[in-house]
């Protein structure tokens, strides 16, 4: 079955516009089968996979080696065009020689793909991108019946298109622990961005551990053996192959605010557990309420990047351990949440945050508190 993803109207929204679509996104959330489903009753189109390697020999940084490849097709879909030598280049090329054919370009490694296109395609693209399912996505899906009930299965295995499609509880498993598995570093070795994949596992498994708290490089470098260079280097080639993302301290350099440090969150709680073999039911789980946390605060996160003017997202604490789960900022605007797992633990927002930002708006989202929950994650 499948789930409509909201990128598709917004995509709709900028075709046949003179630019280069470009969509980013993990390896296995969709982007392939949203392509496909959007376009099936296109006839005027050509999909070509760059996974195929007569089709990477093809592409080539030559007009008219393009103008014989693409013919005269009014959409042209590159899937997984970081696999292409010199895409940035190609990409150009076409956008400035086949003004009539709409091009969009798909790839899963974003460190490879936006060096190669960041000089060459200045002002002749847009950038998209694609996560695992939104929860709204999945509630407006037929597939969602208890949206409790189906966020506790968010919580323990994710939502990659196909684990969501998944009923048995060991199918969901075996899925995910291969997804995990095979796909997480495939493009970071692809492209020898590192030789061993082994340390990098080592790391993200001692960050799926530290879920929801402050990480020192330092101290993930001591654990594993890796220089503090080295760690933040990995940390920033998983954030751009779309398994993790950082939250920085939201500050306005008081003395009595944290200000170096970041937290880490895992755009999807399915892969934090296959990481670290964990699938146990909530009820016996010691975090439950940091995937919780990690849950609503990377859906709002997966929602507004696509957003033409997105938020500004932090954490926030004190020297005195007063702390805000997620800090939002737009337009001088400053909205903040805390994260509880029951309604009964209702929370207020910090004495210190308040004192330093009187007109910042505080709320509290609760587990089981539908109502909140679900405004939250932008559901009617």
């Amino acid at each position: 079955m499948y789930v409509k993803r909201n990128l598709e109207e917004i995509l709709k929204k900028y075709l046949h516009k003179g630019k280069i679509l470009i969509i980013y996104g993990a390896r296995q959330v969709g982007k392939t089968t949203m392509l496909q489903q959007m376009f099936e009753h296109e006839k005027d189109m050509l999909f070509l996979s760059c996974d195929e390697a007569r089709v990477r020999d093809a592409l080539i940084p030559d007009s008219l080696a393009l103008q014989r490849l693409f013919g005269n097709v009014r959409l042209v879909v590159l899937d997984e065009a970081h696999q292409v030598h010199e895409i940035g280049r190609i990409l150009k090329i076409a956008t400035d020689h086949l003004k009539d054919t709409q091009i969009i370009a798909t790839g899963s490694a974003a460190f490879e793909l936006r060096n190669t296109l960041s000089e060459p395609l200045t002002g002749r693209h847009f950038a998209f991108f694609l996560s695992p399912l939104l929860f709204k996505e999945l509630v407006q899906s037929e597939m969602v019946v208890n949206r409790t009930t189906r966020l506790h299965e968010l919580l323990i295995y994710g939502s990659y298109p196909e684990i969501a499609t998944i009923i048995g509880h060991e199918d969901k498993i075996e899925r995910i622990r291969f997804i995990a598995d095979n796909y997480l570093y495939k493009d970071i070795v692809a492209f020898d961005r590192v030789k061993d994949s082994e340390p990098l596992r080592h790391l993200l498994a001692a960050l799926a551990l530290q879920l929801g708290s402050e990480v020192s490089y330092n101290e993930l470098g001591r654990k594993i053996g890796l220089s503090y260079k080295t760690v933040e280097r990995y940390i920033r080639l998983l954030e751009q192959s779309f398994i993790i993302f950082r939250l920085r301290a939201f500050t306005k350099n008081a003395r009595n605010e944290l200000s170096r440090k970041v937290k880490i969150y895992f755009f999807d709680c399915g892969v934090r557990n296959a990481i670290i073999g964990n699938f146990n039911p909530l009820t016996l789980r010691t975090d439950s309420g940091a995937l919780f946390e990690n849950a609503m605060i990377a859906d709002r996160m997966k929602r507004e990047q696509n957003e033409a003017q997105p938020s500004n997202m932090y954490f926030w604490r004190s020297y005195s351990q007063q702390e805000v789960d997620l800090v939002c900022e737009k337009n001088g605007k400053v909205t903040a949440f805390e994260f509880k797992q029951s309604v009964g633990r209702f929370a207020i927002a910090p004495k210190e945050f308040t004192t330093l930002y009187p007109h910042a708006s505080f709320s509290c989202i609760a587990s089981d508190d539908a109502t909140a929950r679900d405004h939250f994650l932008g559901i009617a």
